[in-house]
């Protein structure tokens, strides 16, 4: 039945718990990820986002591959809901995993613009163009000047729009002239 269900869930939970206080990371985010499976079973959607984001915190720790899969659930989950906001929060997340851990700047890339993405359709411009920002300037390391320079002047013309940010607008324009003087 549920309760015994429920029950199962609130076993799992406490012994991830206990996993994390003894610093057994891989079980920890096992054990959170048996709770969010169960969770799933309920039909109790968010309690199961909310297990996996604690399973990836977890693996972030001990399996970065695996922290990025939870992530990735708690996020089709999550965009499931409509709750991009948080589901962008954790593409951030992993893209700053990919950053980190993994070295792989083109799928950090992919993160990010997905929460810029995410963001902008929830109308959190600011957190959008930090996002953006962090995509121009992994483009310019990765010698895609082109791509960058349209981010920096996008964001630079937005920053002009808004009198609190229009003194950052500068900096946005010299970086993309910058990447001018690199195409050429």
């Amino acid at each position: 039945g549920s309760s015994r269900l429920e029950e199962a869930c609130e076993c799992y939970c406490r012994a991830a718990n206990m996993f994390k206080m003894a610093k057994n990371w891989s079980a920890a985010g096992n054990a959170f990820c048996q709770a969010a499976q169960l969770q799933l079973q309920l039909q109790s959607k968010h309690d199961a986002a909310t297990n996996f984001v604690d399973a990836g915190n977890a693996f972030k720790k001990a399996d970065p591959q695996e922290a990025i899969n939870c992530l990735i659930r708690a996020i089709e989950i999550y965009t499931d809901m409509g709750r991009f906001t948080i589901a962008a929060k954790h593409h951030i997340s992993i893209a700053e995993i990919y950053e980190t851990e993994l070295v792989d700047i083109e799928k950090a890339i992919a993160h990010y613009e997905q929460a810029a993405d995410y963001y902008k359709g929830e109308e959190s411009n600011s957190s959008a163009n930090k996002c953006l920002l962090k995509v121009a300037t992994f483009a310019a390391q990765l010698e895609q000047f082109p791509r960058a320079i349209d981010i920096y002047e996008q964001v630079g013309t937005m920053a002009m729009d808004s009198p609190l940010l229009k003194y950052s607008a500068k900096e946005h324009f010299f970086r993309a002239a910058l990447c001018h003087f690199c195409v050429d």
